[in-house]
């Protein structure tokens, strides 16, 4: 039984299934704790925030706020995966209960800021620098920036919109741990725009 509604629990967040949800809530008031303390891939809250289902990621953080912080197995909280998909009302929902998920870390040391750059969503990289502009700042890999990951990903956009919120001339020439600016990244491949909008 207790699989049976563990198993409808994820059908209703892939469906974002909202009365589903609060049916099984009905017949188990205790159905999100114990998913949460199993060892899924993916909690509920997960796959609704990677799905965009924004009614259900609502609801399930009015019933428990705490699980905004929960992490899957590759270290990714729900804000994580709405941010590299673009979801912006997902992650909107989701920093007005935790925006301290801002700078959590995934496996690969990224944190929600990061995706949405790499993967260029830039609706959602301005609700995240609006919660925590810090966030920026966290280094990955080799000492590289965020502005060295949108040359590194082709993310021409990112980047300017990056540099034109975040107006610091330190932040902008930073250096990897090889000594390598944005600039020094952008010549090195031949990305000629990244160089003609610094000048």
């Amino acid at each position: 039984m207790e699989i049976c509604l563990e198993t409808k629990l994820f059908e209703a967040a892939a469906k974002g299934n909202i009365n589903s949800l609060q049916k099984l809530l009905n017949d188990d008031p205790l159905i999100l704790d114990r998913v949460s303390l199993n060892c899924f891939s993916e909690a509920p809250l997960h796959v609704a925030a990677l799905l965009g289902h924004i009614d259900f990621v609502k609801e399930i953080i009015s019933i428990k706020p705490e699980l905004t912080s929960e992490l899957n197995l590759h270290q990714s909280s729900p804000l994580h995966l709405a941010s590299a998909k673009g979801h912006v009302d997902v992650v909107r929902a989701l920093l007005s209960v935790n925006p301290r998920t801002c700078m959590a870390r995934d496996r690969n040391g990224l944190t929600p800021l990061h995706l949405a750059a790499i993967k260029g969503r830039l609706e959602v990289l301005k609700v995240l620098l609006e919660a925590r502009r810090d966030a920026a700042r966290v280094e990955v890999y080799r000492g590289e920036n965020i502005l060295h990951l949108c040359v590194k990903y082709y993310q021409l956009e990112a980047l300017k919109l990056l540099v034109e919120n975040i107006v610091d001339p330190e932040f902008i020439n930073g250096r990897d741990i090889d000594g390598n600016t944005v600039v020094h990244l952008a010549v090195a491949d031949k990305q000629v725009e990244v160089c003609h909008k610094r000048a």
